[in-house]
């Protein structure tokens, strides 16, 4: 296990969190404040309107796409030139499933792609981990900001390791990906599958002993300055991450010049070609909320693209892996990905992804 301050990796400077009760605080002020925004700019027509989901996390990440805006685009600094639209997607509505029983592609973002393309919004900011390997007709999905950090955090309070956990605790996780890999390596644990909601929820129903520890994205975590929360970090090595996580994606419609213009700008093109090619290795699985799939792929000290990718049986059983190296170019990256892709669907034959 890695600790926070154990780390040597180039990551963002975090601040010091504020105390809960103050965090608490912040977000209902965040929710508040879209709502007015939103109620006192119905009579200006704002320049662009950014969708996005309701949650502190998804609205952080529009602010960041907010702010990116301003700051590149002078024109988009004055009162009213960015809107917040809110969209409750199907993923939001229905959270006493697990998602793989929900089934289906699109479940974040279906509802906020049909906002695009009634020309109720103008973008839409997505994390890049919930975005179907296909997008509907007439959007184009072409700007990814600065990835986060990639790894997950393991969150405990009575622990300070996965390792530490003693035989028959429950771990939290609506991610097959994360079960799968966690019982692989830790059989004698349980796994509460239907550990739904955001951030906040999830780390409440963590003190109230629901389980005995729970698994976060430490992007999420870092995006909404909870960093304090988490008790150990774990290496990629430990628990792959799943395609495309920390990674924020921006769509508009394929025929607005100006809007594609505007988010062009905003473009990281290291991290969009590594998400390029984890979601190359993705669609060729066919991988959705039903399938335990890992990938990453990354740029190593000699400029290479290093890609690592990982399948497994539902119930941790089996987990197989593979791992590609080869320029850090757009066709060489997508090619890799396919092919590890190819690779692992071949070894895995039939029935490999049935549950168990």
């Amino acid at each position: 296990m890695e600790t926070i301050s154990g780390m040597r990796l180039c990551l963002p400077y975090v601040k010091t969190p504020a105390p809960k009760h103050l965090k608490r605080q912040r977000f209902k002020v965040v929710r508040a404040s879209i709502a007015v925004e939103q109620e006192a700019r119905k009579s200006k027509i704002a320049l662009v309107r950014i969708g996005t989901r309701g949650s502190p996390l998804a609205l952080a990440q529009a602010y960041e796409t907010r702010d990116k805006l301003i700051a590149t685009l002078p024109e988009l600094a004055e009162e009213g030139a960015i809107q917040i639209v809110i969209i409750k997607t199907t993923g939001d509505k229905i959270l006493t499933q697990p998602l793989a029983d929900i089934g289906g592609k699109g479940l974040f973002t279906k509802e906020i792609d049909e906002a695009l393309l009634n020309n109720e919004i103008d973008i839409a900011v997505h994390s890049m981990k919930d975005v179907p390997t296909y997008l509907p007709d007439k959007i184009t999905l072409s700007c990814n900001l600065l990835r986060e950090d990639v790894r997950d955090a393991f969150i405990s309070s009575s622990v300070a390791s996965l390792a530490e956990l003693p035989s028959g605790s429950v771990v939290g996780t609506a991610s097959l990906r994360r079960k799968s890999q966690l019982l692989h390596r830790y059989p004698s644990l349980s796994v509460l599958d239907n550990f739904r909601g955001n951030v906040q929820t999830r780390l409440r129903k963590l003190n109230e002993g629901q389980v005995q520890a729970t698994l976060l994205a430490l992007a999420g975590l870092k995006r909404l300055n909870m960093t304090e929360n988490v008790t150990s970090v774990l290496s990629i090595d430990e628990m792959l991450p799943a395609v495309a996580q920390g990674a924020i994606g921006i769509a508009c419609r394929s025929d607005d010049d100006k809007m594609a213009s505007y988010i062009a700008l905003l473009n990281h093109e290291e991290t969009r070609l590594a998400v390029a090619c984890e979601r190359a290795f993705l669609e060729t699985l066919d991988g959705s909320c039903r399938t335990p799939i890992a990938g990453y792929a990354c740029r190593d000290e000699n400029g290479d693209c290093v890609f690592r990718g990982l399948v497994a049986s539902t119930d941790g059983n089996k987990v197989l892996e593979t791992s590609r190296k080869g320029p850090y170019a757009p066709e060489d990256m997508v090619l890799m990905g396919k092919d590890a892709g190819k690779e692992l669907l071949s070894r895995a034959g039939p029935g490999f992804f049935d549950p168990r």
